[in-house]
């Protein structure tokens, strides 16, 4: 089995990069020519007269990208140690770099936005990877594949981070290049697979037993995005905020070596110590946007207005997601946590007409109670006709059932689908200790004992704050399953009673990842970790969840374009072309449409420095009453227009403009410019206005909507 190389030096020359592995000097060397990009093999032992300028040493290579005038190579400088999962050290992506092909001579506005984009996005990116364990597939999918390919080609696809940036990698691996024709299955070891989540390792003990438990989340690159630019099916059926996570237990977990090439000799211990068996539990469940074309659309109100399509329209792209999820992962038991009034409502009527229209013969029932007319509402077949007929749908009014602080509530969900939790099992393995095969670079060959048979998918507006809640409790009640079949807990007990330090640990560890999935998608922490974290609802919980309420609001409308115009950057979604469109993040609104928000800050300004500005004694009171009277007309003239017209200041995505804020947009526009006092002065300063906004650079860009 070729793995990445875990160590690996770079040298800087004038006509190209090459890295190499100290650790494996016998291994071709890797090189990318400047200016050309051009990617060939070479004999390390021939580099030895090379005038190079510097050498790096780096962790691995993150990808290669292509912007408007130059490419450019990301590597990964430094890498943390976050823990062993099997004896497979994993790490977390620290630091990286960009190295250009060419020296630019002069500075290019567009280029160093992208390469600002692209800093901005990778240096807070939670990123990890591991050089011997494939983190991108859960542990039930790794014992399905064949341990001897390559770790690139083992990765799912949905979670390889980095797939679009090792393109110019794989394509070289799968079709050679300049002088190299053939596949070249010597740039293996270059290629190194990462995910984006959260991923936690915690050695620990409960009741006295060893153990590791783990979780990872993975974050799918496809219809990636951020909270309100990127809602529910793209047309192939990606989901948005799709993640799958994996809450792993190790038993008897005492494997040594450091993973990767130069340390594949190491990786030699037994799966038996002390005369127990290593074992492998895990829970896999899943989460993403309600599977149909919606989108929420801000207009700088605080709750942005729902916009649904045709739920026919949808259909072929619902079909497709359900096909893959039920491909993957057996039947599927959709959890729908928004609300059933208000807002909230269309979404949860789309949802609920998708699932009608995938299964055969759907039957309904709705149950209620003293609180809602709706507390459960499930939607399945007793037939199975088709495929799709392994949907099962819970509706749960969460918010009737939690609301006053009573979320302990939510359990009700759990003893609702305990029927279905007992049936889906988990997954269950121990390592194949049997001569030669627990001296493989995988650790050893892992003998299934039993497996997940299906998923639960959890969703609420975000798949944020009620899903996180909700998921940890499914992950709990498996945890007790789990402890109880290995005889450490007697049955009808929980681990919560028996261990109180390992109980904050996993209170700790969900709420972390709450926190970090929602920091990706929507720019802040998760709300309601106060109860994941402690157990219980609290009035300083509820106040954190108001100061994370209104710094949403804000990066929401005014800082999510960027960070949405990164990830597409990133992800590939949109291309520069070499040489494309310039002035791509020109802002070509009017001149007095830019001007409204300085107009309201000099007013706010002046109407503060006329009522705290000292006043002689003798001087005249109406004259500066009067100042502050106009300059505080002026100001709430200008942000009523500011809010009256919101989708003129939301900053929007550039690079991939959305179709619905380009109407919104427009329809705004045409507004002001009927407008008798503005309309004649927006007319005069149009500087282009048309799609110019919206649709910039045509040159280069792919779209996918």
């Amino acid at each position: 089995m070729t793995l990445p190389f875990r160590d690996i030096n770079v040298q800087t020359a004038s006509d190209a990069y090459i890295f190499t592995s100290p650790s494996c000097p016998n291994a071709p060397a890797l090189a990318i020519d400047r200016p050309t990009g051009d990617i060939r093999l070479l004999d390390a032992s021939l580099l030895s007269g090379k005038r190079v300028s510097r050498i790096t040493s780096i962790a691995g290579i993150l990808g290669v990208i292509q912007l408007r005038l130059d490419k450019y190579i990301i590597i990964i400088t430094k890498a943390q140690p976050v823990g062993r999962l099997r004896g497979h050290m994993v790490y977390k992506v620290v630091s990286t770099d960009i190295l250009p092909l060419r020296e630019r001579q002069v500075s290019d506005p567009d280029e160093d936005r992208f390469l600002s984009l692209l800093r901005g996005f990778i240096k807070p990116g939670p990123m990890y990877f591991s050089y011997s364990v494939d983190l991108t597939n859960s542990f039930q999918r790794q014992a399905q594949q064949d341990a001897e390919s390559p770790l690139w080609k083992r990765a799912d696809d949905r979670f390889f981070w980095n797939r679009f940036i090792q393109s110019d990698l794989i394509n070289f691996r799968n079709n050679g290049g300049r002088g190299q024709p053939a596949p070249q299955p010597n740039i293996d070891p270059y290629i190194l697979p990462v995910i984006f989540g959260m991923l936690e390792i915690h050695p620990t003990t409960f009741k006295g037993t060893p153990l590791t438990i783990a979780l990872i989340s993975r974050r799918s690159r496809h219809r990636a995005g951020t909270r309100y630019f990127t809602r529910g099916l793209d047309d192939q059926g990606h989901a948005a905020n799709y993640n799958e996570t994996e809450q792993v237990l190790v038993l008897n977990d005492h494997t040594t070596g450091l993973g990767g090439s130069s340390w594949q000799q190491q990786q030699k211990s037994s799966s038996l110590t002390d005369g127990k068996e290593m074992q492998i539990l895990s829970y896999v469940q899943t989460r993403g946007s309600v599977p149909a074309y919606w989108a929420e659309i801000n207009t700088l109100k605080y709750t942005p207005k729902v916009q649904i399509r045709a739920i026919e329209a949808a259909y072929p792209a619902a079909k497709s997601h359900f096909e893959e999820q039920i491909r993957i992962y057996g039947d599927n038991y959709l959890v729908n946590l928004v609300n059933q009034k208000g807002r909230e409502v269309p979404v949860k009527q789309a949802y609920e007409q998708v699932v009608e229209m995938l299964v055969s013969r759907p039957q309904e029932h709705v149950q209620g109670d003293q609180r809602t007319d709706e507390k459960f509402h499930t939607i399945e077949t007793a037939e199975k006709k088709s495929n799709f007929d392994r949907l099962h749908y819970i509706y749960f009014d969460f918010h009737a059932e939690t609301k006053g602080l009573q979320m302990h509530r939510a359990q009700l969900l759990i003893d609702r689908m305990r029927e279905a939790l007992v049936a889906q099992q988990y997954f269950r393995a121990s390592v194949d200790s049997t001569p030669g095969n627990n001296n493989k670079t995988d650790g050893g060959r892992l003998d299934v004992r039993s497996l997940q048979t299906s998923v639960v998918r959890t969703n609420c507006m975000d798949c944020l704050d009620r899903t996180n809640v909700v998921q940890s409790m499914l992950a709990r009640w498996t945890l007790d399953r789990m402890f109880i079949d290995l005889g450490l807990l007697s049955r009808g007990s929980r681990f919560a009673d028996e261990d109180p330090a390992f109980e904050l640990m996993f209170r700790n560890m969900w709420a972390d990842n709450a926190d970090v999935v929602s920091n990706a998608y929507s720019g802040t922490g998760a709300m309601k970790t106060d109860l994941t974290r402690t157990g219980k609802r609290t009035k300083a919980g509820a106040l954190q969840d108001g100061n994370v309420a209104v710094t949403r609001y804000c990066k929401n409308n005014f800082l999510d374009g960027p960070r949405q115009d990164a990830f597409d950057l990133f992800l590939g979604v949109y291309q520069p072309s070499a040489g494309g469109g310039a002035l791509v993040f020109v802002d070509r609104r009017p001149v007095l449409i830019q001007a409204v928000p300085y107009i309201a800050a000099f007013g706010l300004f002046f109407v503060l420095m006329g009522m705290y500005s000292p006043r002689l004694p003798d001087a005249a009171v109406w004259p500066m009453r009067l100042f502050i009277l106009f300059w505080t007309g002026v100001t709430g003239w200008a942000l009523w227009f500011i809010f009256n017209n919101g989708m003129l200041y939301v900053n929007w995505p550039k690079l991939n403009p959305r179709p619905w804020a380009t109407e919104g947009y427009h329809e705004t526009i045409s507004r002001v410019r009927k407008d008798k006092i503005l309309g004649p002065l927006v007319a005069r300063h149009e500087r282009g206005l048309s799609v110019a906004r919206y649709i910039n650079a045509e040159e280069g860009k792919k779209r996918i909507e």
